[in-house]
């Protein structure tokens, strides 16, 4: 595999291939009733306990649209740069499976509620903008159980008519490093908004990636297959890069490429063949007799837009700006929403003399270690914004060292104690009165007086001695800083 200057290529013999991939994502609308009737649509409930007569498709049932889902889906289209479109139809899209009712599925076809919109992605050779193809509303299918019975398939209708956003990038994506940013930043502006929880391992967002390879340089698009229902970001890099290469081989052994879905199998790590790939005419779409189109005003949309938050892209600017951040620091802290106000709550909380780049390095340093450590979210941070800000005021006025900052750090993650109340409490207080710092290092420097001399003569190595003696002195808690600085008249 060959990545340099970012090129994601596979190598055969003299050929090298491209890889070409677009993405059909399915983000659950954060929404507590589902997209055509009133039924809950919590996670976790027992099977079949928020499933309506609408959901169930009893005969002579009929479907009304949810505002709220609309509402939702229109943002997350403002969010994407996309246009919205003010008439949308809803088809149906018929196909048989047992955990699919009404024996077809309410989804949208040549009318959309959003039209082509663009994502931008930080990449570590710079930004890469990936279009949007569209984004439509349908209506999710139940679910299908096989591990309850040796026998028996249960099923599960709790999931059937929850309100789906099918995002579907254009095929700009060329490396699994690309599709981790971009689920990424959907999935981050999405949280922004508050359309989409982002939650992978509860199924609110998964893809489908459609794969296929072409020779480096060439224009045309090669034989494309899609493997359906990928739910983390992980398995979807593993399940592109074996399909890449299976595609690769095929070619290479002068076979054919046969347009199909395939699934992925994340033990064996390996694509295997579903089905021949459908077409829109497989599916018999037209539109649904019991759903007018769905008309939205210009006021409609102007509405929504004024109410929409700070979105990552913009919040990133502002922290550059106002904050003095690297663009690396910026992009780190606003990837995720609950980050950006932890970060901002430990600003605010700092007061006036503030050190924004030390707290930048505590909270992508300490703290993203132990959360990633204890698998937590920011949001269940075991030491808050406020006692972080503390801490780092600590250090910035010189009342604790930098490593001393780490012992406090630790006791505090128990209970989410007081960083002040704990260097109190443990006499961890730093030792800064230039006096007493003076009278210690002339005792060192009068107990090695052949190692004075010989720094003296050029030894410089040795000063890094006279800092250790001068530390262990003081018990760890001289201000580093002032014996630096003493140490070096004295030793002059």
């Amino acid at each position: 595999m060959n990545k340099k200057n970012s090129e994601y290529l596979i190598n055969r013999k003299d050929n090298q291939y491209e890889v070409v991939i677009g993405l059909e994502v399915h983000a659950q609308v954060l929404s507590e009733s589902k997209l055509f009737s009133t039924s809950a649509t919590k996670f976790g409930a027992e099977p079949n306990t928020q499933v309506s007569l609408v959901d169930a498709a009893f005969p002579g049932m009929l479907p009304v649209i949810n505002e709220f889902c609309v509402k939702q889906a229109i943002k997350t289209g403002i969010g994407l740069n996309a246009k919205i479109n003010k008439r949308s139809v809803f088809d149906r899209k018929n196909y048989f499976y047992a955990d699919l009712p009404q024996g077809y599925q309410i989804s949208q076809f040549k009318d959309p509620i959003v039209g082509e919109g663009k994502v931008i992605l930080d990449m570590p050779d710079g930004q890469k903008e990936v279009g949007i193809e569209r984004l439509h509303l349908e209506q999710d299918a139940g679910k299908s159980i096989h591990d309850l019975d040796p026998q028996n398939t249960f099923v599960d209708l709790n999931r059937s008519g929850v309100a789906l956003m099918e995002i579907v990038s254009k095929p700009d994506l060329r490396s699994p490093d690309e599709v981790s940013a971009y689920i990424k930043k959907l999935r981050s502006i999405m949280r922004y908004l508050g359309t989409c929880d982002g939650n992978m391992q509860e199924g609110s967002l998964r893809a489908d990636v459609n794969v296929s390879v072409r020779t480096k340089g060439s224009k045309e698009f090669g034989t494309r297959c899609e493997i359906k229902n990928v739910n983390s970001i992980k398995f979807m890099q593993m399940a592109i890069e074996y399909e890449a290469n299976r595609q690769v081989d095929l070619i290479e052994e002068g076979k054919s490429i046969d347009q199909e879905t395939r699934l992925f199998d994340t033990k064996k790590n390996e694509t295997r063949s579903m089905r021949s790939k459908e077409d829109a005419h497989d599916y018999r779409y037209f539109p649904d007799p019991d759903l007018l189109p769905l008309e939205v005003s210009d006021e409609f949309i102007n509405d929504l837009k004024t109410n929409i938050p700070e979105l990552p892209d913009d919040k990133k600017k502002r922290f550059i700006d106002q904050f003095k951040l690297s663009p690396y620091e910026a992009t780190i802290l606003v990837s995720d929403i609950d980050t950006a106000k932890y970060f901002e709550e430990v600003v605010a909380k700092m007061g006036k003399n503030k050190d924004i780049k030390l707290a930048v390095n505590w909270i992508t340093g300490e703290l993203f270690a132990v959360l990633n450590n204890k698998n937590l979210e920011i949001s269940q941070s075991p030491v808050s914004a406020k006692n972080l800000a503390i801490l780092v005021n600590l250090i910035k006025n010189g009342t604790i060292s930098g490593k001393i900052a780490k012992t406090v750090f630790e006791l505090m993650l128990d209970g989410d104690k007081d960083p002040q109340k704990i260097v109190e409490e443990k006499g961890l207080k730093q030792q800064s009165d230039p006096k007493a710092i003076e009278a210690l290092i002339d005792k060192i420097i009068n107990d090695n007086r052949e190692k004075a001399i010989e720094y003296k003569q050029g030894k410089e190595k040795l000063f890094g001695f006279f800092v250790g003696q001068a530390m262990k002195a003081s018990g760890g808690k001289a201000n580093p800083q002032l014996i630096n600085e003493i140490l070096k008249k004295k030793l002059q």
